[in-house]
């Protein structure tokens, strides 16, 4: 197993709280994280029916079956078992008593919220990130490699071609949980409507075009964008706007968790495909932003991450708030470090003022260099943004 970042915290937090909920996109090795933290634990699936049907029929029953602790995988799936949990945690009285997971970041948020608030601690697991993959056999040098493969775990430990697997995770699951949230007529729409979204990668989010090109209203395209993000199939990065008398973007970019899912919805299905391709620099970017979130994840906490872009196009890709300072973040695709990569970062400089000179340029290159203005940092050591 390739360890997880995300697992001392996991381990800590479960010292602490009588419930741990662990939620992330399907597919992302939940189970093999819980698994693997808390082997001694007893580990039931309510996708199972017979086990599904025995926690809605009798909950009291089927917890105290596991009096001593339990895993409890997609947990969502039986909603009033919040209650009996809440209840039997208030009564015991100790850490560690239930680990829930769950892909579906809406319906498992809401429940953990409103019926264990105070009670559970929430961690989000997204799929492997290009630390946890560099330190493994499975660390690959070209990043065109990485945007085309992704980084979902069965892709690396069944070997399965990632033009195959894809198209398959789309079917069986993203459709699957669509309707479990929502019950969409035709399904071939929201296809159309997934791909579009693709198209649109790094692009500011207009609901109006989306819709208008899918056949489909705004509030339609809303209701639908907010299912693809509550099963964190793509995530909106809102506009950093605290505290500046300009004009300013306000609405979000588009960004997919995965770049491999991505690629596969654009159509590519060879590596080749990618170097070529007019959206490379967008997902690019987007995967360099999503493997920030990572790292913040995989800490425990949110995100903290922004763009910012004011009415004339002055822009930075990535604003990081980290504990009240913000590091700008510069993401080029190219592997040849140009002048002309700083001139948003030398803006959003003069503009931030003393909060805005922490810079720093992430690039398709192999080296990282110490410049004037900024740290220049490959696209490999991303990491170090966030533990430097």
């Amino acid at each position: 197993m390739i360890t997880r970042t995300i697992s001392k915290k996991l381990h800590d937090l479960a010292l602490k709280f009588p419930v741990v909920s662990v939620t992330g996109p399907r597919q992302s090795g939940k189970t093999t994280l819980v698994k693997n933290v808390f082997p001694k634990l007893a580990y039931v699936s309510l996708e199972d029916l017979d086990t599904r049907e025995f926690a809605e029929i009798d909950p009291r029953g089927f917890l105290s079956t596991y009096d001593k602790g339990v895993i409890i995988d997609e947990v969502q799936r039986v909603p009033k078992l919040f209650s009996y949990i809440q209840t039997q945690v208030d009564k015991k009285k100790s850490a560690g008593q239930f680990i829930l997971t769950g892909s579906q970041n809406i319906l498992l948020h809401e429940h953990v919220s409103q019926t264990l608030a105070g009670r559970a601690a929430i961690l989000k697991l997204l799929p492997f990130s290009i630390e946890e993959l560099e330190k493994t056999s499975y660390r690959i040098k070209d990043i065109d490699d990485y945007l085309f493969k992704g980084f979902y775990p069965r892709i690396y430990d069944k070997k399965i071609p990632p033009s195959d697997w894809y198209a398959n995770y789309i079917q069986t699951y993203v459709e699957r949980d669509v309707r479990l949230i929502k019950n969409i007529g035709d399904l071939n729409v929201f296809q159309k409507f997934l791909k579009l979204c693709a198209g649109r990668i790094g692009q500011i989010l207009n609901l109006s075009s989306l819709g208008n090109e899918c056949g489909i209203t705004h509030n339609t395209a809303k209701a639908w964008i907010s299912i693809l993000e509550s099963c964190y199939i793509i995530f909106l990065l809102a506009p950093y706007y605290k505290n500046f008398n300009k004009r300013l973007v306000k609405m979000p970019k588009l960004y997919f968790y995965d770049p491999g899912l991505a690629c596969s919805l654009l159509g590519l299905r060879a590596r080749g495909q990618v170097a070529t391709h007019y959206l490379r620099g967008s997902l690019f970017e987007s995967a360099l932003i999503s493997e920030l979130i990572k790292e913040r994840y995989n800490r425990g906490e949110e995100s903290g991450c922004y763009f910012w872009r004011d009415k004339t196009g002055n822009e930075v890709d990535c604003v990081l708030d980290v504990s009240g300072t913000l590091l700008s973040i510069e993401i080029k695709s190219g592997k040849t470090v140009t002048g002309d990569f700083f001139d948003g970062l030398k803006y959003w400089a003069k503009v931030a003022g003393e909060n805005g000179k922490k810079a720093y340029l992430v690039y398709g290159g192999s080296e990282n260099q110490k410049r004037d203005f900024a740290n220049v940092i490959s696209w490999k050591n991303i990491s170090l943004i966030i533990y430097k």
